[in-house]
């Protein structure tokens, strides 16, 4: 084997449940995640002393919007921060944008970096801590330890482009519980179920995840859930965004943290990791579908998840036949849908599509999940030595994708990462619909959702084609039986009149 094939050779993963006033600090969680991946691959912990690559997955709370305003210390330069606590000076320490994508992308890169001979020992990790940051926040506790006197600026990696434009957001499209279920309800209607055959169609999608999270020590939820639970409204199953009741939304309020180590061949010799512990990246690849929302060309499919899957599996020289484990994004069912329809894949494949049991179940640690998705994919593929797994990384709006395929099995050429500006401009040369910001007249709705608050609905967001079939996107009117129709009964495709809102800041579509 080349001395500079990159080889995985341990994995940390932590999930924090106890009292918020004596949880960990973002560092400690950070720090914590890499004194078992050292663990993990039978090394002493002083030996991350060596690391020169270090990759951090960016906290929410970093993120534009109403988090990066919470009133708490800051880690500035977590990169530097973790580099510090762990005695560790690397020529490549950088911090990633926001994105679910960010674990995969960032493994992808540390592999290339130690192909080229960049890098020899590397660590990607992260964290969220919003769980007990919002507890402590509303118990005015205190925050010692959360923030350091680091203030030189991290180097980001990623894309740091927002998710959504101005117009989008102001609509609501700039939350994922806004814009998931948009998504939800136009590929059932595309595919002509019921409501009622669709809402069960979910549950029995997400009822093996649950199964899964049940049996995972780390998994915040480990409740096996029938998919009557999953799917029917009540109290403690609120309806959120339809179609989506509360079980079948990611939870990000939790405590986690997990971290890959990678090194190349030789670095791994010297560190004396058995080669029994040694895991393989044999495919990967990175590429954004059209950026923002109202560009897509529908709203029940990825060019990117398609395009990724293909590549990655290209490169690692399998097809989807033979793959044995999968990790597919799960930040909501349809998530997983799209996922699994790209990939070639059919809802009821036998070989199921979690190992950690999704985010709504195991977790949604920020930006982070895909990383434990990785950690439990080492896990497994070290105990069902030759098979190969793939694992999907998702970020905004079914936005930005990274797909990795890997194996115990040694790869027989060298790794090359093709360079996702390749992908990247055939997904950016796709024709995508004209878009409208001041819609009148005549409509017919493409794609929508209706927005609950705790006790009641807070409103409806529609996105629609004008009588020119231009997109536009637009509110429902806050009107119980309007709204009510939306969720009794197919709203795709109905007809109504869009006009500009009282407010004069947003539209408004009235159906017929």
């Amino acid at each position: 084997m080349r001395d500079e094939t990159p080889v995985l050779i341990g994995a940390g993963q932590f999930t924090y449940k106890g009292n918020p006033e004596t949880a960990p600090t973002p560092l400690e969680l950070l720090k914590i995640a890499a004194d078992r991946a050292a663990a993990d691959a039978g090394i002493d912990a002083a030996a991350l002393a060596d690391l020169d690559a270090l990759a951090v997955v960016g906290f929410t709370v970093d993120a534009p919007g109403a988090l990066s305003d919470l009133p708490f210390p800051r880690l500035k330069n977590p990169p530097a921060s973790l580099a510090r606590a762990l005695g560790a000076d690397p020529a490549y320490a950088v911090y990633s944008h926001m994105g679910g994508n960010s674990p995969q992308q960032a493994l992808n890169i540390l592999c290339e970096r130690i192909a080229k001979g960049e890098t020899q020992f590397g660590f990607a990790c992260g964290a969220e801590f919003l769980g007990s940051l919002m507890k402590r926040l509303k118990g005015g506790h205190g925050f010692e330890g959360y923030g350091d006197e680091i203030e030189e600026e991290p180097v980001r990696i990623g894309d740091g482009r927002p998710g959504a434009t101005p117009y989008e957001a102001a609509h609501g499209l700039d939350r994922p519980i806004n814009i998931y279920p948009v998504f939800e309800n136009a590929l059932r209607a595309r595919d002509g179920r019921s409501i009622e055959d669709h809402q069960r169609r979910l549950g029995e999608l997400f009822a093996p995840f649950t199964k899964v999270a049940a049996q995972n020590p780390h998994a915040w939820f480990p409740v096996e859930k029938s998919v009557e639970e999953l799917t029917t409204v009540s109290e403690k199953n609120r309806m959120i965004g339809f179609p989506y009741p509360k079980n079948l939304n990611a939870i990000m309020q939790v405590d986690q943290s997990a971290g890959v180590l990678v090194c190349s061949a030789r670095k791994a010799r010297e560190l004396g990791v058995p080669e029994d512990k040694w895991v393989y990246l044999h495919g990967c690849a990175d590429a954004s579908d059209l950026w923002f929302p109202l560009e897509r060309q529908n709203y029940h499919s990825s060019p990117a998840m398609r395009l990724t899957g293909q590549r990655a599996l290209e490169m690692a020289g399998v097809t989807i036949d033979d793959i044995d484990l999968f990790d597919i994004y799960s930040c909501f069912p349809i998530a997983v849908e799209v996922g699994i329809e790209e990939l070639g894949l059919k809802i009821d494949d036998p070989r199921g599509f979690t190992l950690t049991g999704g985010l709504p179940y195991f977790g949604g640690p920020g930006n982070n999940y895909a990383m434990h998705g990785i950690a439990e994919m080492i896990a497994a593929l070290r105990a069902g030595r030759g098979k190969w797994g793939l694992c999907t990384a998702n970020g905004w709006f079914l936005t930005k994708q990274s797909t990795g395929v890997y194996s115990t099995t040694p790869p027989d050429k060298p790794f090359d990462r093709q360079d996702p500006k390749i992908i990247q401009a055939k997904i950016d040369a796709l024709p995508h619909p004209e878009i409208t910001e001041t819609p009148e007249g005549p409509a017919t709705i493409e794609a929508y959702t209706v927005i609950h608050d705790r006790d009641d609905y807070r409103g409806g967001v529609v996105i629609g084609r004008d009588a020119q079939g231009r997109r536009f996107v637009a509110v429902a009117p806050k009107e119980p039986e309007i709204l009510k129709s939306l969720e009794t009964s197919e709203g795709v495709g109905r007809t109504g009149v869009v006009s500009r809102h009282p407010d004069g800041k947003r539209n408004l579509f009235v159906p017929d």
